[in-house]
């Protein structure tokens, strides 16, 4: 259980703004050998969608103290963000993979209040994939 509990703590945290690798974590656990393989994959999509879910949160919470002091973004930055994320629309939620960009654009899509199920399915299909493709690459060579 203690795997399980790392594994998700460090996918929520790595789709937040901390610096943390939830790949290095779930490839740790794939060469122990000591949990079933669909259960990791499971438990770090999970964890890593729940990050994008809060930052989803934020967004929308964030956007009503826009023009204040101590507001992380410029008005020009904001404005540059909705025009790309218009331009994209939501499928720009299938980067949210994506290191650098892909959690401030979960935050974006909060903002620009992005409909909650489709942000959850995209974003979970983008993370889920990821550790997919990640697992696909590490287990053959196990």
């Amino acid at each position: 259980m203690l795997s399980y509990g790392a594994l998700f703590l460090s996918a929520l945290m790595a789709a937040s703004f901390l610096p943390m690798q939830s790949e290095a974590v779930l490839i740790g656990l794939l060469v122990a050998r000591q949990e079933p393989v669909a259960s990791l994959l499971v438990i770090a999509t999970l964890g890593n969608v729940l990050g994008a879910v809060v930052n989803w949160v934020l967004g929308r919470a964030l956007r009503r103290f826009e023009g204040r002091a101590w507001f992380p973004a410029s008005q020009e930055q904001m404005q540059r963000a909705q025009r790309w994320y218009l331009r994209y629309g939501r499928w720009s939620l299938l980067g949210s993979w994506l290191p650098i960009v892909g959690d401030p654009i979960t935050v974006v899509a909060g903002a620009l209040r992005e409909s909650f199920w489709p942000f959850v399915a995209l974003v979970t299909l983008a993370k889920g994939g990821r550790y997919i493709v990640l697992t696909a690459m590490t287990v053959p060579w196990l």
